[in-house]
């Protein structure tokens, strides 16, 4: 195709296709994959993190209420929903400001996205809601862990979330790092780099849905340090890979002028 905003919104799309098959990929064969999770590390780190007992616990344990979700909880749970979109809308308001940055943007961005994904392959972690569910995290009724997004999920979903989940969950036992946290991360940092006031709010963001995924028994609160790591590895690391990048971009921009100059 030739270069146009339309390619460039199909180059991320089609990125994000090939990141969504590999994010699901490993739970292909669900039995394979549990015999390969890493379960009990988060949750000794956490209990170190939460001074000898995991955060989500503490948290949950002095503001939930067993069976009931409140107005924060549910604020919190459309919090953790939306991140589905602020990455994406994070590049497209760069691109808006400034269409010169939309590359180096992008790539960042979605240099966090598929460097995750390896880490799923090759360290498979359980978030806490499943080592709950399991009996890692001792016995219960409910749960030392609830998972509230799952409930307030069949509440507001009804009938459609069982197959809303199967379309946005495919691997349960993909938490390390948090790829909401990282990619969110990097989203404020694209944001303050457009202005100030895009800025403060995408940190606010990245800050509130930081307490949605502790509080909502989504990840460890190592998960989030480890997402908030690769983020800035990414966003650090882009100047030292940006020469080799300008390499291979002319080197595509030449093929693609012989190409299109052939048509």
């Amino acid at each position: 195709m030739p270069r146009s905003k339309t390619r460039d919104v199909v180059m991320a799309a089609l990125n994000m296709w090939g990141y969504t098959a590999a994010y699901k990929m490993p739970n292909d064969d669900p039995e394979a994959l549990r015999a390969r999770v890493h379960v009990r590390y988060p949750i000794v780190i956490d209990r170190v993190l939460g001074f000898g007992e995991l955060p989500t616990v503490r948290i949950q344990r002095r503001f939930a209420l067993p069976g009931r979700l409140s107005r924060v909880e549910r604020l919190l749970s459309w919090c953790h929903w939306l991140w589905f979109a602020v990455p994406h809308l994070s590049v497209a308001y760069v691109w808006v400001r400034d269409a010169e940055r939309l590359g180096g943007a992008a790539a960042r961005m979605y240099a966090v996205f598929d460097l995750g994904v390896v880490c799923y392959w090759l360290v498979p972690t359980a978030p806490p809601w499943w080592a709950a569910s399991h009996g890692y995290l001792g016995e219960g009724d409910p749960p030392p862990v609830r998972r509230m997004m799952s409930e307030y999920g069949e509440r507001f979903w009804g009938e459609s979330w069982n197959e809303l989940y199967d379309v946005l969950g495919g691997n349960p036992l993909a938490a390390m790092p948090s790829q909401h946290f990282a990619t969110s991360l990097m989203a404020a940092h694209l944001l303050w780099e457009a202005g100030p006031v895009a800025g403060a709010l995408g940190f606010a963001y990245t800050a509130t849905l930081g307490l949605a995924l502790v509080y909502l028994g989504e990840h460890y609160a190592i998960d989030l340090v480890a997402g908030a790591t690769l983020a800035e590895a990414v966003r650090l690391g882009a100047k030292r890979a940006a020469a080799p990048a300008r390499l291979v971009e002319r080197t595509l921009q030449t093929l693609e002028a012989c190409a299109t100059g052939s048509r």
